[in-house]
């Protein structure tokens, strides 16, 4: 289970102190968790925080009990925490079958490496041996790192809008990844995203707006106030943008 409490993270701006994320208060316990809310909310920046590439200006992090608010990247990903980025990362000089490999953590015969690329729908002789460079789009991209966190296995998969920079034909097979993720996975996932789609298939919803928790509940809890269309919905009035 992951904790955050009191989770503040503040930059500077003009000679200004902004905030970015103030006191955020959350559990991630269950299966499937998705964040969504308004563009500049903070969303990106605390999945960054849970990952470990930022590090907090005020409030703690734990992980399973284990206060982990000092740990950088390296010793999160470990202890079991594994982040896709909103861009993957090209590797020039580095074969598909080399990240998925280094993402097992073990050696992995071809054919093995294989099956974590069709279970992201991938034809896997396509793409086993293929550079991972410019030559991939960013559906490509973005199966092959999801490839690469089912090959980890860890106890929390953060995946920071999966899918941005898509085409539709990509979208709807990335729903039906992370549909199986869901029935398979025996950790968390944690899911930034405004995709109805992914939000429908969650456990639990969280709003972030203005840098606060704004909702967190069910999707029948949650979704009916984020499709108003009234310009009046809770999680987006007092100063959300």
């Amino acid at each position: 289970m992951l904790e955050l409490r009191n989770i503040s993270y503040e930059v500077s701006e003009d000679q200004k102190e902004k905030d970015i994320l103030k006191n955020i208060n959350l559990k991630i316990e269950d299966r499937f968790v998705a964040i969504t809310g308004p563009n500049g909310g903070g969303k990106s920046t605390l999945a960054k925080i849970i990952a470990g590439i930022l590090k907090p200006t005020g409030g703690q992090i734990f992980m399973d009990g284990e206060d982990i608010t000092d740990k950088n990247i390296t010793e999160r990903a470990k202890m079991g925490i594994s982040f896709a980025f909103q861009q993957p990362v090209r590797f020039k000089g580095l074969t598909v079958k080399d990240l998925i490999t280094m993402a097992a953590g073990k050696p992995l015969s071809t054919a093995a490496a294989c099956e974590y690329l069709s279970e992201v729908g991938l034809c896997a002789r396509d793409y086993i041996g293929r550079e991972v460079n410019a030559s991939l789009s960013g559906g490509e991209l973005k199966r092959i790192e999801i490839a690469m966190v089912i090959a980890r296995k860890t106890k929390l998969s953060v995946f920071d809008e999966p899918e941005a920079g898509i085409d539709l034909w990509s979208f709807n097979n990335l729903i039906q990844v992370f549909e199986k993720l869901h029935q398979e996975v025996q950790g968390s996932i944690l899911i930034i995203s405004h995709q109805e789609r992914i939000l429908n298939i969650a456990d639990k919803i969280v709003v972030i707006a203005d840098g606060e928790v704004r909702g967190y509940g069910s999707k029948d809890e949650i979704l009916p106030e984020l499709l108003c269309t009234s310009g009046s919905c809770k999680f987006y009035s007092e100063g959300g943008r």
